[in-house]
């Protein structure tokens, strides 16, 4: 099934292969797509993905940046910026999303303001990661108020009208991995009294607020997508503490907003995610929701995804470090040759920058 094709949306994706979004830290300082960027994601393009989703893209000029030398769609002319990216993508074949992120209290850098905002005022457990530019524990940051909660929902509505101008296939909300939605369903990061706190209902009604808008603003022939999680940057094993009764909760109401796929990332996408015996996230994603699943962990073995498909847990797979020491994976796979090991050193160390090296290399291409 990895080279059947697929309909997403109005779009008709080559195989199931999907390049996960990773931040890279390769943008200009003012948020600008660049060369760099442009090369980097054409070799996904260029060696067989049939969808690409971008590293996470900051939304405004106050709060949502996470990295110094994150990519934005705060701006026009960060969205101009992008336009040569999506067109590399789109000259190899391939569609690509665009990853609308705000990092909330997980922000480890940001040229905007050095102050951070979440639900409430509770610091993100475990540090920042140096290999983003960070160092020591995240600060405390200040519970977002009526305003806040205003402005930030329209920061995504306004970079995903933004994606669209730029070329990007559809965008995906980042609502995974600690940023600032996935605080918003964390027990431990969310102490609102208000509408949005306490109840599970509650603390997932502002990542619905956002998605409706989102959906609304962008119209039709135009995709919207989620990424959902459990663990987070800086606390990967936390689960939820409702286990599948609250995966049934969280994915039934998205699979009634219209939104067009849901992301699940694991440690382990075939790992049962709530206990021994239990469902994969991807199968509670997809049983619960109704609507497309995209997979996410430890897939790049072929053999494993295939499963995945096979067993109808998810529609499609999505590839992280895999495609990083494999740019030209499906290619590799569709005709039988060997993988690359990743190799987190040479990639990602000392800092996570897209490297020349990387560049230099060939992406296999014959079919």
């Amino acid at each position: 099934m990895l080279f059947n094709t697929f309909h997403l949306d109005s779009r008709t994706l080559k195989n199931r292969y999907v390049v996960a979004p990773m931040t890279r830290i390769s943008a200009e300082a003012d948020g600008r797509a660049n060369d760099t960027m442009k090369k980097y994601y054409r070799r996904f393009a260029k060696g067989g993905f049939a969808a690409i989703i971008s590293e996470g893209i900051y939304t405004d000029q106050s709060f949502s940046q996470g990295y110094n030398n994150q990519p934005g769609l705060a701006t026009d002319i960060q969205a101009d910026a992008w336009k040569p990216v999506v067109e590399a993508v789109h000259e190899e074949g391939s569609i690509m999303i665009a990853q609308l992120m705000h990092a909330g209290g997980q922000s480890q850098g940001n040229a905007y303001t050095d102050e951070t905002i979440a639900p409430s005022a509770i610091a993100p457990k475990g540090e920042q990661l140096g290999f983003y530019g960070g160092s020591g524990p995240f600060q405390t940051p200040r519970a977002m108020e009526e305003p806040d909660l205003t402005e930030t929902k329209m920061s995504f509505v306004d970079s995903a009208r933004r994606a669209k101008a730029a070329g990007f296939d559809g965008v995906e909300i980042h609502g995974a991995n600690g940023y600032l939605l996935d605080q918003f369903l964390t027990d431990y990061l969310n102490h609102r009294e208000d509408a949005y706190g306490g109840s599970v209902e509650n603390r997932l009604r502002y990542v619905l607020e956002v998605v409706d808008e989102v959906l609304a603003a962008v119209g039709e022939d135009f995709i919207v997508g989620i990424r959902i999680s459990q663990g987070k940057v800086a606390d990967q094993a936390h689960k939820w503490a409702g286990g599948e009764k609250e995966a049934e909760e969280i994915f039934g109401a998205l699979g009634k907003t219209g939104l067009d796929y849901i992301h699940v990332t694991d440690g382990d996408a075939s790992a049962s995610s709530f206990g021994e015996g239990t469902k994969t996230l991807a199968e509670a994603a997809k049983e619960f929701s109704g609507i497309t699943v995209v997979a996410n962990g430890q897939l790049q073995d072929p053999e494993k995804a295939e499963t995945i498909l096979s067993s109808d847990q998810a529609h499609l797979v999505s590839i992280g470090t895999g495609a990083l020491a494999n740019p030209d994976l499906p290619n590799k796979v569709k005709d039988g040759r060997e993988l690359d090991a990743f190799d987190f050193e040479k990639i990602l160390l000392p800092q996570a920058e897209v490297k020349e090296e990387e560049l230099k290399d060939e992406v296999y291409t014959k079919e």
